[in-house]
């Protein structure tokens, strides 16, 4: 019981390091957006920098050198934000248009 128990965990920790990284991944995306085709710098460099909260590596690191950690829900209440900066106030999906139509 106790093997199943701990399988259950790992698969767990599994999942949430890859949706961790996706949304790293996407955050990257979006403050480079922002940087190149969104004429708003300081949120694109903002965006980049939020983004390395979402990389276990680094967590790992920020863990082992400071022996703090960042809780899941405020990783998750930072995603929120982000969206909702990005995509509501942000103007993304207008900026991905310019970003296109440069192409």
């Amino acid at each position: 019981m106790n093997n199943k128990s701990e399988a259950t965990m790992n698969n767990n920790s599994i999942v949430l390091n890859l949706i961790s990284w996706l949304f790293g991944i996407a955050v990257i995306a979006i403050g480079l957006v922002n940087v190149f085709w969104g004429n708003d710098l300081g949120f694109g460099i903002f965006l980049l920098l939020l983004s390395l909260v979402y990389f276990p590596p680094l967590s790992a690191m920020l863990k082992e050198k400071t022996n703090l950690s960042i809780p899941g829900i405020v990783k998750f209440l930072l995603g929120v934000f982000i969206l909702w900066a990005a995509l509501g106030v942000g103007e993304l999906f207008g900026k991905i248009d310019l970003m296109m139509s440069s192409f």
